[in-house]
């Protein structure tokens, strides 16, 4: 089966998340990743936890297909090495300390003077200048920076996303810059440089409270698993002890809400509730007839009268549920990837097509792939 990135040859020198996550995706699609780790221990990631047989959750997520070298890159041999890698390359990652390449002569202003058609990815918190520039940048530092917490969690207490919401999205955009310009290069021959801000990543999906907060307005406040400014839309409490997530968009929605879920149709056209605005600004007096009626139904019973009247609902899942989630089976969506924990279920990566399938490789031990890449790289030098 031909992949979308067969034939290209990525190098990245890289750890923790953003980097390994936007390789990885490049690695699924059929690039040949060779990640570049210190000898002996590696992406600090493989240490953040042992939580599958033994091995670090992180890290079997966001490294299958690819190569392990370990290189000491203090040694000028090592430097060499790499260096010959990276100049038959069409991708060099990474997302070391701001200033590391430069002091190695890996910055793109050196590399492209020699390789001119190299596509080099900086990813840094705060991209490569500007006063933020040397400052260290953690996935919960670049949620802070970017107000994300400012309207995250309870009005009492600001709260992080669940996941590493700034590594996530960042590696997402480097690896959809990667493709523009390997697009790029395909018509004009030419490399490029792209400077990546995990700053400038979680921004762009800030843009919606940004702009809510327009001209000095008071910003969407923090309202826990509930929407911030609309409403009902969040989770509600069942007579069982269960919980139900709804949600509801427009006027349509809420009378037939009131009407078939909580059976009180003069309830539509209470002034106090009729339009989403008034309806989020009294939303606890709103909330005492919602509760009042799921009081008395089961988490089953609300939800069959959710699905009978068209109204959005989800279940809240835990991981458990989430890892038996029915529509992910019934649509195929588990592989098996080998690890150096054995075999580990994996996810495929979101986009089903009718052409290919992403090559799900397998996670490397720590330089399991030194020596047969640096025998390739001494019989390329032998034979040119």
């Amino acid at each position: 089966m031909s992949l979308p990135l067969d034939g290209i040859t990525v190098v990245s020198l890289e750890h923790a998340i953003a980097a390994p996550f936007c390789t990885r995706q490049l690695a699924d699609m059929g690039a040949r990743v060779i990640k570049v780790e210190r000898p002996g221990t590696g992406d600090f990631a493989r240490a953040y936890d042992k939580r599958v047989r033994g091995e670090a959750s992180h890290f079997i997520w966001t490294n299958r297909g690819k190569e392990s070298l370990a290189l000491d890159l203090k040694n000028p041999e090592d430097l060499a090495a790499l260096s010959a890698l990276i100049a038959r390359a069409d991708v060099l990652v990474q997302n070391l300390a701001p200033g590391a390449t430069a002091r190695m002569g890996l910055d793109y202003a050196s590399l492209h003077a020699v390789h001119p058609d190299l596509i080099v990815c900086d990813i840094s918190g705060y991209g490569d200048d500007g006063p933020y520039r040397d400052k260290k940048a953690y996935d919960l530092l670049i949620q802070s920076e970017a107000g994300f917490l400012s309207i995250t969690g309870t009005p009492e207490t600001p709260s992080k996303a669940g996941n590493s919401i700034a590594d996530i999205c960042a590696g997402v955009y480097a690896y959809s810059n990667i493709l523009n310009a390997l697009l790029l290069r395909n018509r004009t021959g030419e490399g490029a440089h792209i400077d990546l801000s995990m700053l400038e990543a979680l921004t762009e999906w800030m843009g919606y409270p940004m702009y809510y907060a327009f001209d000095g307005a008071s910003p969407p406040v923090r309202a826990g698993a509930s929407h911030a400014t609309i409403y009902p839309y969040g989770p509600f409490p069942t007579g069982d002890g269960s919980t139900v997530m709804l949600g509801l968009q427009n006027e349509r929605e809420w009378s037939v809400f009131c009407a078939q879920v909580l059976e009180d149709e003069a309830l539509a056209r209470d002034e106090r509730f009729d339009s989403n605005s008034l309806r989020s600004a009294n939303r606890q007096a709103l909330d005492n007839h919602i509760l009042g009626k799921f009081k008395t139904l089961t988490r089953a019973e609300v939800l069959e009268r959710l699905e009978k009247a068209g109204i959005a609902n989800a279940a809240v899942n835990d991981m458990a549920g989430l890892w038996s989630h029915p529509q992910l089976q019934a649509r195929d969506r588990w592989r098996t990837v080998r690890s150096p924990a054995g075999d580990v279920p994996a996810l495929l990566p979101p986009g089903r097509s009718n052409l290919w399938e992403a090559r799900m490789g397998a996670v490397p031990r720590l330089g399991e792939h030194t020596e047969a890449i640096l025998r390739e790289i001494a019989g390329s030098s032998a034979s040119a």
